[in-house]
């Protein structure tokens, strides 16, 4: 049996090619929040960046799927559908959702103020399945410039019920944001009503992500 020296061992090995690790993307490729560019890392103390509304909701149409409990606003089961944000003036916004689920094909339409400086948010929601409420918001923000938006409504009626709704809005990467809604009825407890997500098409691309 022969013997191998370590050094005809490291010239043997010498010869392989090395094989190196792909390198991570650099910060300028990844989809970043609305943190604006300092030229240098954030700082505990720096001042927390404001929502640019219609920078993040205005445009191509948001598509979402939706799985609900039974209740009050409809039955159980998979909603789909679209959502259009548009500016109609000044601090005031509309948002158009077509949808379809168990209980058919349905609208909602929602007028939406911002208080860009005063992070408020609120929104009148008039929904084709026979209800219509308000809701009031305060804007939550970090140093990376992701948000939630924190909207609970007054009591209104729905279903032979009196309802309460609170939706947090989690503002994340420019073309997705999730909705964790829960649902009070008849003053009980809030339960889970679903966490669904909104997508955007991806630019330049096919469809939504």
């Amino acid at each position: 049996m022969r013997t191998i020296s370590l050094l005809t061992l490291a010239v043997a090995l010498a010869g392989v090619p090395a094989v190196h690790a792909q390198a991570p993307a650099a910060a300028g490729d990844q989809i970043k929040g609305q943190a604006p560019d300092r030229g240098r890392p954030t700082k505990h103390d720096d001042e927390q960046p404001l929502l640019d509304f219609a920078g993040y909701f205005t445009g191509a149409p948001w598509t979402f799927e939706w799985d609900v409990p039974e209740g009050p606003l409809g039955q159980a089961g998979r909603i789909t559908g679209t959502t259009t944000y548009t500016q109609i003036g000044g601090k005031f916004f509309q948002a158009i959702t077509e949808a379809e689920g168990p209980d058919g094909k349905f609208t909602v339409t929602e007028v939406i103020g911002y208080e860009k400086d005063g992070k408020v948010v609120s929104r009148h929601v008039v929904d084709s399945r026979g209800f219509t409420f308000d809701e009031i918001a305060t804007v939550g923000s970090d140093l990376g410039g992701f948000y939630n938006i924190l909207f609970e409504s007054a009591p209104f009626k729905a279903g032979g019920h009196s309802v309460r709704i609170r939706h947090t809005m989690r503002l994340g990467a420019p073309l997705a944001y999730r909705v964790a809604t829960s649902v009070s009825i008849d003053d009980g407890p809030f339960t889970n009503y679903g966490n669904p997500w909104w997508r955007k098409p991806v630019p330049g691309g096919s469809g939504p992500r």
